[in-house]
């Protein structure tokens, strides 16, 4: 009798993790996050974010310095040097100014100066707020880019897509609330799955990544003979065992055990409509450029972000690695950002077309910026160049959910070394996106060995001044 009880109990938490009044066969319904959440009334309800990894330079993209221009090749003034070089170049013997390669022109009504390697986004800048301020703890970058999405330079920490769907669930069934795809391109810096780990958290809110191949998520594919019917009578049993296993022990990662079971199940069907775009008319995919038709391109993985986005996923993590120009910049600046303008500039269009952008924050952002001077001398041949890693000053975007588009937020110095108004630290820029959320980034927390963590640590404010 106890172990009928006890497996009873085991099915109607089951039945509750399955959905919250939806049913196992997977129709749409909201899957509820903490009791209390939002804490106030959200702007965003999704989160879509455009990570160019690698240290993306601001000085090629949104921040224009025309006072490198007019010291091009000069050497950085004795009295930076004194700061301390915040790179990894202090045994370089010279340290030249060099000015970006690429000219900027004012765009948009509201004037923001962007540069031409970013046509298209150009043209949707009276939709964005440009950073010029935001500054990082760390400046290699594994651990720059965990801070950037967790919070702590160390690994172990639940990175910002495991908070947002730990406290506000999800509106999807049948899909994950936390989904990452990586660009399919050849870099010498690979991305690995701590970038979207949930931590001391459940792991149910692991984000799961959705790969460029045939099968988007392994081992989601039915094996050869095995009907659907079979699979949901296995997955039955199992379920039961696991019921059982949980009342016995009432373990939370046995939770979490039988609602990834679950939800695998149901992936298996909405997976594969989600990632399929051959019913996208034409027109809607000409707003992301010709790379929208290769497997694995930003493009396309923007493009499934607006069906993933429709489809009610909580937060959307693009990967685009690859910027990390040591040297030779302005030939691989040249192709990074004809790979990410189309698509950047289309998410945005589609989205506002589709009334979706009021309330779908879209981010573009990098680890941290890159420095003002080159790294080495500057190629008096072609006039090559690179430039070193720099956390004290850095370019991001932010656009819709609740952002005020068309403006400006921080400013740097001229020669662009250091923040000298509103400066923007991860912290604040972590505890923004919650507000957007609904949530005070104060309150979301989770006890673990004995403290109660956050995602904005012991730091954070909300920068109001960008808020609509």
């Amino acid at each position: 009798m106890l172990s009928r009880f006890g497996g009873g109990l085991g099915s109607l938490a089951l039945a509750e993790m399955l959905g919250g009044g939806t049913s196992a066969k997977g129709e749409q319904g909201l899957l509820h996050g903490l009791p209390g959440l939002p804490h106030f009334a959200p702007k965003a309800k999704r989160v879509i974010f455009l990570f160019m990894s690698g240290g993306a330079s601001q000085f090629e993209t949104f921040d224009h310095k025309p006072e490198l221009a007019k010291r091009h090749s000069e050497e950085l003034p004795e009295s930076y040097r004194k700061r301390g070089l915040l790179g990894m170049s202090n045994n370089q013997a010279h340290f030249q100014l060099v000015n970006s390669f690429a000219p900027f022109h004012q765009q948009g009504q509201c004037g923001t100066w962007i540069s031409d390697l970013l046509p298209e986004t150009g043209k949707v800048v009276d939709d964005i707020c440009v950073i010029r301020s935001m500054y990082s703890d760390a400046v290699n970058h594994d651990p720059g880019m965990i801070f950037m999405v967790s919070g702590s330079q160390l690994p172990g920490r639940p990175c910002i897509g495991s908070w947002t769907t730990y406290g506000l669930g999800s509106e999807n069934a049948d899909l994950p609330g936390f989904i990452v795809m990586v660009s399919n391109r050849g870099v010498d810096q690979p991305l690995s799955a701590r970038l979207w780990d949930n931590g001391f958290l459940p792991s149910k809110y692991q984000g799961t990544q959705f790969r460029s191949a045939n099968d988007p998520v392994l081992f989601l594919g039915t094996p050869p003979g095995i009907s659907r019917e079979l699979q949901r009578k296995s997955l039955d049993r199992l379920g039961e065992l696991h019921a059982l296993e949980m009342a016995e022990r009432g373990e939370s990662e046995i939770e979490s055990r039988i609602a990834q079971f679950e939800l695998a199940y149901r992936m298996q069907a909405s997976v594969p409509e989600a990632t399929d775009i051959s019913g996208e008319p034409d027109h809607v995919k000409s707003l992301y450029g010709p790379d929208v038709d290769k497997t694995g391109s930003f493009a396309r993985n923007c493009l499934l972000a607006r069906r993933l986005a429709e489809k009610g996923v909580r937060y959307i993590q693009l990967y685009h690695p690859g910027w990390d120009h040591h040297g030779a910049l302005p030939d691989a600046m040249k192709g990074n950002t004809l790979e990410v303008d189309f698509g950047c500039a289309g998410l945005i269009r589609d989205l506002k077309q589709r009334d979706m952008l009021k309330d779908t924050l879209v981010i573009w952002g990098t680890e941290f910026g890159r420095t003002c001077y080159s790294q080495g001398l500057i190629s008096t041949k072609n006039g090559s160049y690179g430039r070193e890693h720099h956390k004290n000053c850095f370019s991001f975007w932010m656009a819709g959910g609740g952002i005020k588009g068309g403006q400006v937020h921080g400013e740097t110095c001229d020669l662009g070394f250091d923040i000298v108004q509103d400066p923007v630290h991860v912290n604040d820029f972590h505890a923004t996106l919650l507000h957007l959320m609904g949530v005070d980034h104060e309150r979301l927390t989770y006890r673990f060995n004995g403290r109660d963590f956050r995602l904005t640590d012991t730091a954070g404010k909300v920068v109001r001044s960008i808020l609509a």
